[in-house]
C-alpha cells in the first residue's frame, strides 16, 4: 500500500532538514570568521587602504549571517527533494562550495594572503553559479534564495580586488608565515 503524504507532512519533514542545515552551516560559517581576528579587530585590516565604498565592520557579519541561513535553508530544500536525480551531484556541488567558502577568512586576515583570497572569491563564484542553476532545476526558490549570495560574491570579489590595487604591498605587510593571525582552537 502507497500513501501520499500530505502538504503539511511534506512541510514538517522540510522543516525537520532545515532545523538542522541552517545551524550547521551557520556554525561552519563562524569558525571559520573566528579563526583570524577580521575587520577593525585585525590591526594588519586596519591599517590597509580601502575603496569607499566599504561597508562598515558590523555590515560584514550581518550579511553573512543572511547568506548562510539562505544557504542552509536551499540545502534542506535539496536533500528534501527525495525524487530528484540531480539530488547527488547538487549536494556535491553545495560541499565544494561550502569548503571553498570557508577557507577565505583565515586566507585573507590570518595569512594576509590579498591575491590568493581573490582568487578564492572567483571560485565561489563559479562554484556558487553552477550551484545555483542546478539548484533551480532542482526546486526553483533554492536557486533564487541563492541570487543574493551570488551578488555579495561580486561585491567582495570588487572589494578584495580593490584592497589588492591599492595595497601593493599588503600581503608584505603581514608577519612571516610562521607568525600568522590565525587563532588556534
Amino acid at each position: 500500500m502507497r500513501e501520499i503524504a500530505s502538504k503539511q507532512q511534506l512541510r514538517l519533514a522540510f522543516l525537520r532538514w532545515a532545523v538542522v542545515t541552517v545551524p550547521f552551516v551557520l556554525l561552519l560559517g563562524f569558525t571559520s570568521a573566528r579563526l583570524a581576528p577580521s575587520g577593525s579587530t585585525n590591526a594588519w585590516y586596519a591599517t590597509l587602504a580601502k575603496p569607499p565604498v566599504t561597508p562598515p565592520d558590523w555590515a560584514f557579519p550581518t550579511a553573512w549571517t543572511a547568506i548562510y541561513v539562505m544557504l542552509g535553508l536551499a540545502l534542506a530544500m535539496i536533500i528534501h527533494a527525495r525524487g530528484s536525480r540531480m539530488r547527488g551531484p547538487a549536494i556535491t556541488v553545495f560541499a565544494l562550495q561550502l569548503v571553498v567558502n570557508l577557507t577565505w577568512s583565515p586566507v585573507f586576515f590570518g595569512m594576509h594572503q590579498v591575491t590568493v583570497a581573490l582568487g578564492i572569491v572567483v571560485a565561489m563564484f563559479v562554484l556558487t553559479l553552477a550551484m545555483t542553476v542546478i539548484f533551480w532545476g532542482i526546486r526553483v526558490m533554492a536557486g533564487l534564495l541563492l541570487v543574493p549570495y551570488l551578488v555579495w560574491l561580486v561585491f567582495a570579489g570588487y572589494l578584495n580586488y580593490q584592497i589588492m590595487t591599492l595595497n601593493p604591498d599588503a600581503e608584505t605587510l603581514a608577519p612571516s608565515a610562521t607568525a600568522t593571525q590565525i587563532i588556534k582552537l
